[in-house]
Order: C-alpha cells, then sequence, then structure tokens
C-alpha cells in the first residue's frame, strides 16, 4: 500500500466496512473520495476528516483528475450493477475491486485475526481489539460497528496485527488470508447468494481452511478447531456464571489454565460468548490475556448492539440484530434482566429476500413480546419481491398487540405510556430514527 500516487474511489462509501478502509487509506496520505446514497454518521465523520463525498450518482460530478491511470474503484457488493457510477467505471476500464480483495491487500503484512459468523463478529472482533488495546498490542481493527470507547470503527494503533470482519455475504470472506479466526455461528442467511443451507456451510469450511495456524469455533459447529462455550465443557469455556445488574460475573477455562471471577460489563448470553471467543481466540495466539481481561469490567460496548439508555424514564435497548436467531437473544436477554416491565419491539426487516426466507420464523419470536411495531421492509440492494411486505409479517404475527409505523411516527410509538421497555431493532435506516431520539435524551443511565 506504498504507491502514493493511486487514488481511491469508494461506491457506498458510507457503509460501516468502506468508511474504515477510506479512513485508513485517507490517514496514509492517499486522495480519498466516494460516493454514497444517503448522508450519514458515517459520511459525516468521513467528511469531517476532509474526505470528498458525492450523493448524486452522475458521473459529470467525478473530478477529472480521477481517471483510469490513476485511480482504484472500490465497491460495496450492495451498490446495484445498473448503478451509473459504477456503470461509468467498467465502460471506461477504470480498475475495480470488492471491497474485501483491498481488505485483505491492506492487512497481507500482518498477522491476521478474522472473525466469521452470521452473528456476532462484530461483537467479538470489538472485543478482541478491546483485548488488544488493553495488552498493549501493535494492531489495527476494521469494525463492522462503532466502538463507543473511540467513537470510530477503525481503530489504528500500529500494523503488527490486523482484526478484520470476515463477511460471509458473496462469500466475500475468501479474499482474506487470515492466520487466526473465530467462527461464532452458522446460521442460515443470504439464501439469496448461497440457495441453501448446505452451500453456506461449504462456504465456512472452505474458509475455515484458510486459517493458516490456528481456528477457534463455538463448540456446536460442524467444523475441525479448538471450541468455545458457556457453561458446557469445550477446550475453552465459561463457567461459573453470576448475573450482576449490568452484566456477568464469570469463570475462564482455558487448556492450561482458570481465570477467576471475570467481570463482563455487558449484558446478554450471546455477548458472554463473544467475549469467551474474543478472549480464547487471544490466547490460542500465545497472546498475554491474562493482562487483557481485566478490562472487560469496564468495555463500553458498540453502538447499536444491546445499547441500553433512558429516555423519557423508559429503558430502550437498541440493537443491529435483523435475523430470527439474534432477535431470540435479545428478547432472552430482556426477559432476564427486565422481566417486571411491559416491552414493545419496533423492527424494521433487512432485505425483502431474508423477509421472505424466514417469514414464519421472524412472525414466531416477534409474537413473543408484549407489543409489536413493524416498519416497512429496508430494501438495501434489493428490488421489492411481490407479496412480501411487512403487512404481511404482521399478518403472521400471533399477538393481537400489532400495529405497523412510520418514521414520522417513531417517536410517539416510543412514548407509548403502556410500554416501559423499548426494544428497537434492525439493520437499517431504523438506526437515523434512534439518534433522533438520542438528541432528546433528558436522563441517561
Amino acid at each position: 500500500m506504498d504507491q502514493k500516487g493511486i487514488k481511491y474511489y469508494f461506491l457506498g462509501i458510507g457503509g460501516i466496512g468502506m468508511s474504515s478502509l477510506a479512513k485508513y487509506l485517507f490517514d496514509k496520505g492517499f486522495k480519498v473520495m466516494g460516493y454514497d446514497k444517503t448522508p450519514s454518521n458515517n459520511t459525516s465523520k468521513l467528511v469531517q476528516s476532509g474526505i470528498s463525498i458525492l450523493f448524486d450518482d452522475e458521473v459529470e460530478l467525478i473530478p477529472s483528475d480521477f481517471n483510469k491511470e490513476n485511480t482504484q474503484v472500490i465497491y460495496t457488493p450492495a451498490i446495484p450493477k445498473d448503478h451509473a457510477q459504477f456503470k461509468y467505471f467498467i465502460d471506461k476500464g477504470f480498475s475495480i475491486k470488492k471491497r474485501a480483495v483491498l481488505l485483505g491487500e491492506i492487512t497481507k503484512d500482518s498477522i491476521v485475526f478474522a472473525i466469521a459468523g452470521t452473528h456476532g463478529k462484530t461483537t467479538t472482533a470489538s472485543f478482541l481489539s478491546h483485548l488488544f488495546k488493553y495488552a498493549n498490542l501493535d494492531y489495527t481493527a476494521f469494525l463492522g460497528g462503532v466502538l463507543n470507547s473511540d467513537n470510530s470503527n477503525l481503530i489504528n494503533r500500529g500494523n503488527k496485527y490486523a482484526i478484520v470482519e470476515a463477511d460471509e455475504y458473496d462469500r466475500s470472506f475468501l479474499q482474506l488470508f487470515p492466520d487466526y479466526g473465530c467462527i461464532t455461528s452458522i446460521d442460515p442467511d443470504h439464501l439469496d447468494i448461497y440457495g441453501d443451507h448446505s452451500e453456506m456451510k461449504k462456504a465456512f469450511n472452505d474458509f475455515s481452511k484458510k486459517i493458516s495456524q490456528k481456528l477457534i469455533l463455538a463448540s456446536e459447529l460442524e467444523i475441525e478447531g479448538l471450541t468455545y462455550a458457556v457453561e458446557k465443557k469445550a477446550t475453552y469455556y465459561g463457567s461459573n456464571i453470576r448475573v450482576n445488574e449490568g452484566g456477568y460475573y464469570f469463570d475462564f477455562n482455558t487448556p492450561d489454565k482458570k481465570f477467576n471471577d471475570v467481570y463482563l460489563n455487558l449484558i446478554g448470553k450471546h455477548n458472554l460468548s463473544n467475549a469467551i471467543g474474543a478472549a480464547s481466540l487471544m490466547h490460542v495466539a500465545g497472546l498475554d490475556v491474562e493482562k487483557a481481561l481485566p478490562s472487560l469490567a469496564h468495555f463500553e460496548g458498540v453502538t447499536r448492539r444491546m445499547d441500553i439508555f433512558k429516555y423519557n424514564g423508559k429503558t430502550i435497548i437498541d440493537d443491529y440484530a435483523h435475523h430470527p436467531k439474534e432477535i431470540k437473544a435479545v428478547l432472552n436477554t430482556t426477559q432476564s434482566f427486565f422481566k417486571e416491565k411491559t416491552n414493545k419491539v419496533i423492527f424494521q426487516p433487512h432485505l425483502y429476500s431474508r423477509t421472505r426466507d424466514f417469514m414464519e420464523e421472524f412472525a414466531k419470536i416477534l409474537s413473543r413480546f408484549d407489543q409489536i411495531a413493524l416498519m416497512d421492509i429496508y430494501p438495501a440492494r434489493e428490488d421489492p419481491i411481490p407479496g412480501v411486505t411487512s403487512n404481511a409479517l404482521l399478518d403472521l404475527i400471533n399477538n393481537p398487540n400489532k400495529q405497523i409505523i412510520t418514521r414520522n411516527n417513531f417517536t410517539s410509538t416510543v412514548e407509548d405510556p403502556k410500554a416501559d421497555l423499548i426494544v428497537i431493532l434492525g439493520a437499517g435506516d431504523i438506526g437515523n430514527c434512534v439518534e433522533n431520539l438520542k438528541k432528546n435524551i433528558h436522563n441517561e443511565i
């Protein structure tokens, strides 16, 4: 990455995976700019740092000094193939690469820790970054979420180690060259790409074979490697779990040592599993996990991952959950920690294909909340699918306390006096609604 004459143009620069790469290259001295469909917190941060962003896809707006001789175009799979700028770059013969290819190139000279899985990637990678920081290691982390402690999805403290999220969408994770790997889960998802669960499992197995050193994975997964678990024996496991108001005390068992009374400052058994996965990966690599473990007591969390705050006296849980398994994990956590509160879920389905593929599973788990409010499906990269709508999902929900809402009545839905606990879920632009809500907070936890 020492070709200082190269310029980078990012198509979809505001995406969580794209924005960290753009900022990394900009900080390295490269000329960087890009396009995104809509302004967001991510694009605002990039613009504030000095990166130019277009929110109109007209090719005439691309500066003339970004030409095919000096420009590398990076794109996210979320960009439609008929996008005007995408077609322009192809027609004019520009060099074009997927985001995952660039990530592989940037990290090829580092010792790479790659976190894969249909759920838990971002939290596990964030835990690992947090542990690395407190072990005073030389590393860069490219995260799929914003660490609250740093207000960033890029943590750049050196190049000896790299922490990356290995994205299974479009088989992107096969573009990486990991030294150490972690697989958190392999639940069916992205069936628009894989067709069925067995093909998805094959891709994860292919990813596991790319790991040159050691692989750690959740104990229930059927891939060869070292295992980790919560409350059951594995190569690495948590035992003696004790619930605290804001998290858990647990003992961390490794093959050669037991670390007693570790405290995790985050609720949710799935998050405890993610923390154990990160600590296990660190130990597998022979790094000083003993020095780092105490830092879990002051982990400040990741934006939109079990993000808990107060709004007008109500408890709000904001989470990125967009798969039935993830929603179930959030529900289980609310029932463990807030069982005395009447809850209301506000859910924005993400992708028509995912809503279609898991319609019944979504309906079943959402029915278990006290009250349900659905927003329209967030399409992201997809065109509508006939018959696949939030109304169709609402019809399947077996609970009379259900409704469809819009952005216009999002705040009034949160303020509903019949619910003490509001659970906000989804991976689309529902996050912008949460940001607007936070601007009006009067007393935070």
